[in-house]
């Protein structure tokens, strides 16, 4: 059995996880992420009680219960980067015993539930709608650099989306990644089903032009006019698609739920979302407190 070198998995002096900060007792089976680390301290007051309340850098992390269910939510910040740490080490903790460095015989499966904001690209969804990730594409290339990427992957909507927009050879190959089935039947009375873009930028990979042109400049277009066997891609966000790829390989549970805040067909915005997000996080914290 492979002991993992402390330049793989570094532990700190206090037994927590290098980034997160945290220590195997302190983690529940069930996981919200959250990207905004202001967000984590409003879903934590809607839990009963509260048992550990860890920081470190842009990862704030409460653990306590709702509804007499034990919960995580911890922040990720911006970016795909940060979900490859998040989710890794989340696994660590749940599955690695740090005194021996081995990885444990049982396996623990996760329930990781990514709850944020994004900007829809088809018309009749609107600001303040929650679309479920059913299928998350990945622009960003992370899940290329792991084993058994294709595996996980639906290539043929892979090969039919790059055929379709004419994919510059220059950018990573992008992945389409189901969300856990369970999780989607769970949410599917309550969100819209989507097939979301993450994207590893805000402006240009989003479509977005300030000062500099995109390459493509008629990408969006191309990625709103797309359709696989009636399915359509429905927003953009920047992380649901690594943390579903992770999760499929690792064995967790996985699903990105996303606030709509920004309308790109209509170019609109509304920057005072945070009723919505109150919302969403009260609908999804009933849910997986009932399941």
């Amino acid at each position: 059995m492979r002991t993992i070198p402390s330049s793989e998995l570094i532990i700190n002096d206090d037994g927590s996880i290098f980034h997160l900060h945290l220590r195997p007792e302190q983690l529940a089976d069930t996981v919200i992420l959250v990207g905004d680390p202001g967000r984590v301290a409003l879903v934590a007051s809607f839990f009963d009680e509260q048992e550990c309340n860890v920081s470190n850098r842009e990862f704030n992390t409460v653990t306590g219960t709702y509804k007499g269910r034990r919960m995580t939510v911890l922040s990720t910040g911006i970016g795909i980067g940060n979900i490859d740490i998040s989710v890794t080490e989340l696994d660590a903790l749940a599955n690695v015993d740090f005194a021996t460095r081995q990885v444990k015989a049982e396996k623990k499966q996760l329930t990781l539930l990514r709850l944020g904001t994004s900007g829809a690209v088809q018309p009749d969804i609107r600001v303040g709608d929650f679309v479920f990730s059913r299928t998350s594409v990945g622009f960003d290339g992370l899940l290329n650099y792991y084993k058994g990427r294709n595996e996980v992957c639906d290539l043929a909507i892979e090969r039919a989306f790059m055929e379709y927009t004419g994919w510059n050879e220059l950018l990573p190959k992008p992945y389409f990644i189901d969300a856990d089935r369970g999780l989607f039947d769970l949410f599917r009375d309550v969100t819209t089903e989507g097939i979301t873009i993450a994207a590893p930028g805000f402006y240009a990979p989003q479509g977005r032009w300030v000062r500099l042109e995109p390459a493509d400049p008629k990408l969006n277009e191309k990625i709103e006019s797309f359709d696989y066997r009636g399915r359509r891609i429905t927003n953009f966000e920047m992380e649901g698609s690594a943390l579903a790829g992770l999760a499929a390989l690792m064995g967790h549970r996985a699903a990105t739920i996303c606030t709509i805040i920004a309308q790109r067909i209509a170019l609109d915005a509304c920057t005072d979302y945070k009723p919505f997000v109150k919302r969403m996080i009260q609908t999804a914290l009933d849910k997986l407190a009932g399941c």
